[in-house]
């Protein structure tokens, strides 16, 4: 009991000492609203890149690559110089053509490439490009001729090209080769061309 009375009479000196006791008044706080980021679009970012990464530029310039043969052929490195003469005879069926006559250079050089891009697509090996021979352009130079070699160099897919056969096109067209695809390729007996040498099938 005396503990109490002591804690009591405690209490009420501090209380006396300290006097009336007010709260202080605080300002209303703001209240802050956060603006969340702005989603990255993810999706966009990767398609503008895949657009970037198929881009084919006109500044290229093929014929540090180009055999320097009439036919100006073509084999990426790391494939047989073979392949261009199995191309060059024959070897495989033509399977897909691409005529670009007629067509501007920004308009040839968008039908090439979704011209290979679905041929790929679809597990194609063999295909035409008919550039036609100038004949009828401005100086008669040959513009698309020059420009498809280089777009074509360009190609990931594109493995190797040469100049058509005077049966195939001549020099107004070019004979494409492409990466062999998970969709049957134009080799073999189900696509009616001759099957390349293990020496140089690729």
């Amino acid at each position: 009991m005396q503990a109490s009375r002591e804690a009591a009479a405690d209490a009420d000196l501090f209380r006396r000492e300290i006097g009336a006791v007010a709260p202080l008044s605080a300002k209303p706080r703001a209240s802050v609203t956060r603006t969340p980021p702005a989603p990255l679009p993810m999706q966009t970012k990767l398609d503008e890149e895949a657009v970037l990464h198929e881009a084919i530029s006109d500044e290229f310039d093929p014929e540090v690559l180009l055999d320097t043969d009439e036919s100006l052929s073509y084999c990426r490195p790391g494939v047989s110089q073979e392949i261009v003469k199995k191309l060059r005879r024959g070897a495989w069926i033509v399977q897909a053509q691409l005529d670009l006559h007629g067509m501007r250079r920004e308009e040839a050089r968008e039908a090439l490439s979704e011209f290979i891009r679905e041929a790929s697509k679809k597990g194609l090996r063999c295909l035409r490009v008919i550039h036609g021979k100038g004949l009828g352009s401005v100086g008669k130079e040959p513009v698309l001729k020059g420009k498809v070699r280089a777009w074509l160099v360009q190609k990931e897919e594109v493995i190797a090209f040469s100049q058509a056969r005077p049966h195939d096109g001549g020099a107004g067209a070019v004979l494409v080769l492409l990466q062999p695809g998970s969709v049957g390729s134009g080799t073999g007996s189900g696509s009616g061309a001759s099957s390349p040498s293990s020496s140089g099938k690729v």
